[in-house]
């Protein structure tokens, strides 16, 4: 019934002092529906006198969620389906209703378990690390080429660098040039769970780290993070600046000669990027920037040296053998146990005895 009609009915009996049975036969209304309408101000809410059967299915959710849950820590191209559970109940514990009720449960008990995200706060001098790949083509060969990127969030700046290989000795060097670029060093750095840096997960957040990672960490003193497993929505950032950098930097496909020339060009670029204004705050890209320098650790004394140390043994021919190529070295250091340097761009080896 609309409010209209209620309000109308309560003015001309209680207002205009009009009698029941008029209203009554004028509104085409029944006298108890007249009463009710008389005692409240307005429609009160239906309430079914029908009694609700029990469904099948009730004795059986209890079940069902506790399939459901322990699904989540099987493969999930090993869960299971509602129609599976139907069949299961079916044949396991002898329900007799249908396959839709099961379905909506599913869907439900699904639902009310699915996980909820609060947004994360980034806080001045904090960054994250991730690497992207994109198609270059260097003298005319075309190839797939990995770029080091590290996000600042707070600021959206961003620093890239393109490398011929995605190792341990790119991975420092991009910290590297980063951080001498910027003067400063961020308090702590979030990475996903790559092997260069994570040798096992022990943990939720904890992890045991490579040398190589532990040799950068501890020149530069910065926190880690890593994020849990599959979890890369807590270095969203950066892993939207990769897409960032593809799309508005590397498309179409650049044409160029040299890598280290590109990368030039690319810091360049990426400059012009403090003039941009952030989406949600009343600063732009250098105001904020400024903020997350004045949050960072000073750079360290004494430069870091980004490549993969081996130890390593020279033959007889005056070879040397690093990731299962073989180097020449001096005669001086045949048949000696030597420390060999693999390092980036140069791709160049040096060897120290021991």
């Amino acid at each position: 019934m609309e409010m209209k009609q209620w309000t109308r009915v309560r003015k001309n009996i209680l207002n205009e002092e009009r009698s029941k049975r008029s209203v009554m036969k004028e509104e085409s209304l029944h006298y108890e529906t007249l009463e009710r309408m008389l005692k409240h101000s307005h429609p009160p809410g239906y309430q079914s006198r029908v009694v609700k059967k029990e469904r099948k299915i009730g004795p059986y959710l209890e079940w069902i969620e506790e399939i459901i849950r322990l699904d989540k820590d099987t493969h999930k191209k090993q869960r299971h389906t509602a129609k599976r559970i139907f069949e299961r109940l079916r044949d396991e514990r002898g329900y007799n209703g249908g396959i839709t009720a099961v379905k909506d449960e599913v869907c439900r008990i699904k639902k009310q378990t699915k996980e909820v995200f609060v947004p994360l706060i980034h806080r001045p001098g904090e960054a994250q690390v991730d690497f992207g790949h994109a198609l270059l083509n260097v003298n005319g060969e075309l190839g797939s080429y990995p770029f080091f990127v590290i996000s600042l969030p707070y600021s959206d700046m961003f620093f890239v660098q393109m490398f011929p290989r995605e190792c341990t000795e790119t991975f420092q060097e991009g910290h590297v040039r980063a951080f001498n670029h910027w003067g400063k060093v961020p308090t702590r750095i979030s990475y996903d769970n790559t092997t260069i840096a994570v040798s096992n997960i022990t943990g939720s957040h904890t992890r045991d780290l490579t040398d190589g990672f532990l040799h950068l960490q501890s020149h530069y003193l910065f926190n880690e993070h890593f994020c849990r497993v599959a979890r890369g929505n807590e270095k969203g950032v950066v892993e939207g600046m990769v897409k960032y950098t593809r799309s508005n930097y590397l498309v179409p496909v650049p044409q160029i000669n040299n890598l280290e020339e590109f990368n030039e060009e690319l810091i360049n670029r990426f400059e012009r990027e403090l003039q941009r204004q952030v989406r949600g705050k009343s600063k732009n890209k250098g105001e904020l920037f400024k903020e997350d320098l004045a949050a960072m650790r000073d750079l360290p004394l004494g430069d870091f040296d980004a490549c993969k140390l081996r130890p390593g043994n020279s033959s007889w021919l005056s070879l040397v053998r690093f990731n299962c190529n073989d180097y020449s070295v001096p005669v001086a250091y045949a048949h000696r146990e030597l420390e060999v340097k693999g390092y980036s761009i140069k791709c160049a080896f040096t060897g120290m005895a021991i």
